[in-house]
């Protein structure tokens, strides 16, 4: 509810400019029939013998009534110049477009998709030509570039990399170093598993050889944290080859997925307990059913941008785990261990550079005396009938700090088939690609290489919030400083950085340019000093990367450039984070993905793939802009 925006009421350029043409010519109606009016009034005349005038005449010819002559002449003249206005053109068009969605669009096999029995649907016909005039592309990631089908592929546990595979983005990258990589299928070793959700392959912890380790101890605590901090459902038999897992979200059940195969087996959910079949610590082969007490859920939402759950062990035990993106994890751990902290972000960042997506995960051991005085408080928040929202977010800030960061996960989502091709093609059709993401900057850059978006002759513009002068003020834990540093950090980089494009732009204006920003300093660049030169700054590159953002950030954006460059803007997602976004610009395009039918009932267009872009933009798109205003010129 944070990130909505209220729904906007949609109309094309070309409807918006025939309203102002109809209005145009009823003014010129208007002014014809008032001056013919009025010359009628003042020029009758008996003088004029021909009109017959003399004797007994109509009102509207009655020379000794000239205000009646000029009232009737004037409902007479209208109806004679009427035929001025194209009434039935609305009509025409409005049938055009009705058969241009139900039997073009619709009907395109081009844009089906087999796999999903999932035909192109245009959910209104208000907006076909807005399809072939098209300059910005406004993209999500994950779900909408990429498959959202996550495995599981490495990770990072007391600061030790686990994971031996090697992404397509690795790949990617080596070959444009001109490096080599074989294929590693045939490299797989025996404990290496391949399943739903779970990619993963290294001896070192796999079938129970995490207890041979020199941190067997964080390893359990990793596994224990994956298989309890969730709100999964399992369904079907309780064994580990035929259980399913039901998520809010691929990331969640794949993670589900890895503590399974790790030896930590949650296979039952009740209102209060969560059960998990655990591989003893001690004994190869042993197994063990533990029973957790879920005393607390502290769910994930696009503001928190982590989950908790507070837990009681067989033993009584309290302890909070919690999983969430890396600057929010890292900014709500204990002092101390800062050779894990700099080795986790270290990991942290190679596994963005492989195109991975992250997730930190950390614990809390909490005394009795501290879990109620603060579940005091909860429950007041959770029945709290105004702000509750709000209130709750508050509530858990008070419990979720002085974490012990446990390690790091890394999963893989594959790019969609054709994307590469069709960015392209809309690149060369004069058509500039932002993707805006919630994704680590390290993975968003990778994926925009991937895309074609960006490649090794693209001058880069970045502007990041992990800087040495902003870490620093954030260890000195005055936040105050921290927005100061940071503004004053986003101003200089902005201002320099729009010079510098602007010089390439006349010096070399063949070389694209990509612009590069962080959500945290996002948030400052589009404060109303700061918004004229990172509107000027986007404008100028060929490609925008947004990543680290909120949904509302999204539409923040996506309004940016729909107000202030005002051309045709189009968004593109396939979750209900994208909605915000796909409501702001022009046109907004769902994906029929993983996440639902939010994004889809939120759209004017829907299609099932990516790379199906292209023919809706470029045929369908161009052909029913150029039908339309042949029709509006020849309409007679």
């Amino acid at each position: 509810m944070m990130n909505s925006m209220n729904v906007p009421s949609k109309r094309s350029t070309l409807e918006k400019k025939l309203d102002k043409l109809i209005l145009a010519l009823f003014a010129t109606l208007f002014t014809m029939c008032v001056i013919g009016a009025i010359g009628s009034g003042v020029f009758i005349n008996e003088k004029y013998f021909y009109l017959g005038l003399r004797g007994r005449v109509e009102d509207q010819f009655n020379p000794k009534n000239r205000l009646v002559v000029t009232i009737l002449t004037m409902f007479t003249l209208i109806t004679l110049y009427s035929t001025i206005i194209p009434i039935s053109l609305y009509v025409s068009i409005e049938m055009i477009k009705f058969i241009q969605c139900a039997q073009f669009i619709n009907n395109d096999l081009n844009m089906y998709h087999a796999e999903s029995n999932t035909p192109a649907l245009a959910r209104t016909s208000n907006l076909n030509e807005e399809l072939g005039q098209v300059e910005y592309i406004f993209s999500d990631k994950t779900g909408t570039l990429t498959r959202n089908l996550m495995e599981f592929f490495k990770c990072s546990i007391g600061g030790e990399i686990y994971g031996t595979g090697i992404t397509e983005i690795e790949k990617g990258g080596a070959e444009r170093a001109g490096v080599r990589i074989d294929d590693d299928e045939d490299k797989r070793s025996a404990t290496a598993v391949h399943e739903k959700g779970f990619n993963f392959d290294d001896t070192r912890i796999m079938r129970g050889a995490w207890r041979n380790e020199p941190n067997p101890e964080a390893c359990m605590e990793f596994f224990r944290c994956l298989a309890i901090c969730h709100t999964v459902l399992p369904e079907g038999e309780e064994t580990p080859e035929k259980i399913t897992y039901q998520a809010a979200s691929p990331d969640e059940a794949a993670l589900v997925a890895a503590a399974k195969n790790f030896g930590f087996f949650f296979y039952r959910r009740t209102p209060t307990t969560v059960m998990v079949r655990e591989s003893h610590v001690d004994r190869m082969g042993s197994m063990q059913d533990v029973a957790y007490e879920i005393l607390n859920v502290l769910e994930f939402n696009s503001t928190r941008k982590r989950q908790s759950v507070v837990c009681r062990f067989p033993n009584g035990k309290l302890v909070l785990y919690c999983k969430g993106a890396d600057n929010v994890i890292y900014e709500r751990l204990a002092d101390g261990n800062y050779d894990i902290k700099k080795t986790s972000r270290e990991h942290l960042e190679q596994f963005g550079s492989a195109g991975l997506r992250t997730l930190c995960l950390a614990y809390r051991d909490l005394s009795m005396d501290q879990y109620k005085s603060w579940n005091e408080k909860f429950v007041q928040a959770k029945s709290s009938l105004r702000d509750r929202d709000k209130k709750l977010d508050e509530v858990a800030e008070l419990i979720e700090k002085d974490l012990i960061l446990i390690g790091c996960t890394a999963i893989e989502d594959k790019l969609q088939e054709g994307v590469p091709a069709c960015i392209e093609t809309l690149s060369a059709a004069g058509i500039k690609i932002w993707v805006l993401t919630g994704d680590k900057m390290e993975t968003a850059i990778n994926i925009a290489y991937a895309c074609s978006l960006v490649n090794n002759d693209t001058k880069q513009f970045i502007i990041s919030s992990e800087t040495d002068t902003i870490r620093e003020a954030e260890d000195r834990g005055d936040p105050v400083e921290i927005a100061r540093v940071i503004k004053e950090s986003v101003k200089q980089s902005l201002r320099s950085y729009l010079e510098e494009a602007r010089r390439s732009l006349s010096n070399t204006p063949e070389r694209k340019l990509a612009f590069i920003i962080d959500g945290r300093c996002l948030m400052y660049a589009l404060d109303p000093a700061l918004r004229v030169n990172l509107l000027g700054l986007s404008l100028i590159c060929h490609s925008v990367v947004c990543c680290r953002v909120s949904p509302l950030q999204k539409a923040q954006v996506t309004s940016l450039v729909r107000k202030g460059a005002r051309k045709i803007t189009l968004s593109i997602g396939d979750g209900a984070n994208d909605v915000s976004m796909i409501q702001a610009a022009h046109v907004g395009i769902g994906i029929s993905g993983q996440e639902g039918m939010q994004a889809v009932m939120a759209s004017d267009f829907a299609i099932a793939q990516f790379r199906y872009l292209t023919d809706l933009l470029l045929v369908h798109g161009r052909w029913s802009y150029l039908r339309l205003c042949k029709v509006c010129l020849w309409f007679r």
